[in-house]
């Protein structure tokens, strides 16, 4: 783990309840791993939890893929789309 994360921790710790150690230990887990443990916690978060959010998102992932299907919407390669948000962010950046 990051040196500088694992101090910011230290230095928190005392507003925690779990140890920097914990945080450094569960870092250090194979991404997959990660990646199982972060959905519980972040929906431990949210108590205002939408129940009907997963089915409205299956149904625009459908739609979605019907559109795409059907060659009614082109796609662009994820690269592409990234680089082009990277570069109106950063022109956002440096005219606010």
């Amino acid at each position: 783990m990051n040196n500088r994360l694992f101090e910011k921790l230290r230095r928190y710790r005392r507003f925690m309840s779990v140890t920097a150690e914990k945080v450094a230990e569960v870092l250090a887990l194979a991404e997959q791993d990660r990646a199982y443990l972060a959905r519980p916690l972040i929906a431990s978060l949210d108590d205002t939890v939408d129940a009907d959010a997963e089915t409205q998102c299956n149904e625009v992932i459908d739609r979605r893929s019907r559109e795409i299907e059907e060659g009614k919407v082109t796609c662009r390669p994820v690269e592409e789309t990234v680089r082009d948000l990277r570069a109106k962010l950063h022109v956002r950046r440096h005219t606010s």
